[in-house]
């Protein structure tokens, strides 16, 4: 008689694809720096770092469920704590890099224990209420140039690691290099966060996660320690938000309270750029930032008509995809390049009764 023996796989023929794709590309981006001009690597610069911060966010609210509008506080907090520990203990600014992480990581602790008391809308406008909370403390710092602000020290600045390297190799002034090192360190962060996430995603942890997110009662009914996903889910977002953002006002050199815990740059527009691109998937943030770059580049000059521009194509994309343009193009052809949804396949063997087989 024979039996069957089942393997749950996710990988599909076009998501092997798209991997061998994504390691090319990392590869062209790696060594871009040698061919392209200054100009293309900070707007790269910039598409990676909004990258970063969609992919948290979409981790926090489309696979969590917890949808925040104070990401803010984790940007300028991490900017604050590098900028602190350059000027203040003379740190190299790339050690300080990895504080930026550890502070958001730190301030998101007495966060989550307040936001986690409050529930859907209410739990939005409380996350935004500890930004402004951080925000009106930060301005406080005279040491870090309180409500004005202030910009990291030019010798420091020579001093961060790799620079007089690239200078050499690329033959290249210091501020060059310093974009340059910038790009590469926002590249490897985005290939960093979307490969953990992703890797997330697919175990155990991640159906524990959608399980909450879909349904808490029923995730709890089963097992699922949901009060705990929430928590993880929460800390890793501002962990990674916030080396983003020191990472951010690492490139510009300068800080002020008002730019660092904009809830405009820092969580609107990045709210925007998950919801058009498609909430609670991988692809969506990537399709959002090219989108929302696009619109940037073309209108961004146009004073306030750039707002109305992108609402209006929010207003468009919500209403006719209402899953987002990924969901849209996925829908229509069953492609996905991060698949996540278990596979269950069987292959027939020998030597069982069809007793077994049937169990």
């Amino acid at each position: 008689m024979r039996a069957h023996s089942y393997t749950v796989s996710t990988r599909t023929r076009t998501s092997t694809y798209a991997a061998i794709v994504a390691v090319c590309l990392v590869i062209a981006a790696t060594i871009l720096p040698a061919f392209a001009d200054r100009g293309l690597i900070q707007d790269l610069f910039f598409i990676f770092t909004m990258l970063v911060l969609a992919q948290f966010w979409n981790l926090l609210a489309g696979y969590g469920g917890l949808v925040s509008v104070g990401q803010q506080a984790f940007v300028g907090f991490g900017a604050y704590m590098l900028f602190g520990a350059v000027i203040l203990a003379g740190w190299n600014p790339i050690a300080a890099l990895l504080l930026s992480g550890v502070g958001a990581f730190v301030l998101a602790i007495p966060t989550a224990f307040f936001a986690f008391r409050l529930q859907g809308a209410y739990f939005a406008i409380g996350t935004w209420v500890v930004a402004e909370v951080v925000r009106l403390i930060v301005a406080q710092w005279r040491a870090v140039g309180g409500g004005t602000g202030t910009s990291l020290p030019r010798d420091a600045r020579d001093a961060m690691w790799g620079v007089e390297w690239i200078e050499t190799v690329f033959d290249v002034r210091a501020s060059a290099a310093r974009d340059i090192l910038a790009y590469w360190l926002a590249l490897a962060l985005v290939v960093a966060t979307i490969g953990g996430i992703y890797w997330l995603l697919r175990t155990k942890r991640g159906l524990a996660l959608a399980a909450v997110r879909d349904n808490m009662e029923a995730a709890q009914s089963v097992g699922v320690d949901a009060a705990r996903m929430k928590w993880a889910v929460f800390l890793i977002a501002a962990f990674g938000t916030g080396l983003a953002g020191g990472l951010i006002f690492l490139q510009n050199g300068r800080i002020s309270p008002d730019g660092a815990f904009s809830v405009i740059d820092w969580t609107a527009f990045v709210i925007f750029i998950v919801v058009i691109g498609g909430i609670g998937t991988i692809e969506g943030p990537i399709i959002g930032v090219l989108v929302f770059f696009a619109l940037q580049t073309l209108f961004a000059d146009y004073g306030s008509w750039y707002l109305i521009v992108l609402g209006l194509t929010g207003i468009v994309i919500m209403l006719f995809a209402p899953r987002g343009l990924w969901g849209l193009i996925s829908d229509k052809s069953g492609i996905q390049l991060f698949p996540i949804r278990r596979r269950l396949s069987g292959v027939e063997g020998a030597g069982q009764s069809s007793s077994s087989r049937e169990k």
